[in-house]
């Protein structure tokens, strides 16, 4: 067993899967190292079905985890931007396997996504 901030973990592996545990962490790194930055509602509408809650709870933990920058561009109207750290960064081949792994498992069934990526928005 690892013990690590007060918290156990059973190998290497679950100390990397609890930084990027549930369906968001992982599609909000993936974003992030896509497009390098961007603002809250820009993140909200690249991820239908999150909520409000869910994606501020996500940014939170990925900014404590030390895996994204929060910048605040201005406080009336409040504006944040969103950036990968350098340890955020280097999850980068993970995103990208991920990526390209379900773009071939579309492919094997008929969906050409990178052909017609645009209906998927």
């Amino acid at each position: 067993m690892i013990t690590l901030r007060d918290k156990t973990y059973t190998c290497p592996i679950d100390v990397s899967l609890s930084f990027v545990n549930g369906k968001w962490k992982i599609l909000i790194l993936g974003h992030l190292h896509q497009f390098e930055k961007s603002s809250y509602s820009h993140l909200r509408e690249n991820l239908p079905g999150v909520s409000e809650k869910m994606l501020a709870q996500q940014l939170k933990e990925l900014e404590g985890d030390g895996l994204l920058m929060k910048n605040v561009l201005s406080a009336k109207p409040y504006r944040v931007e969103y950036t990968l750290t350098e340890r955020g960064r280097s999850l980068a081949p993970l995103t990208a396997f991920l990526s390209e792994w379900g773009i071939d498992y579309l492919k094997e069934n008929g969906i050409d996504y990178l052909k017609d990526q645009h209906l998927y928005k």
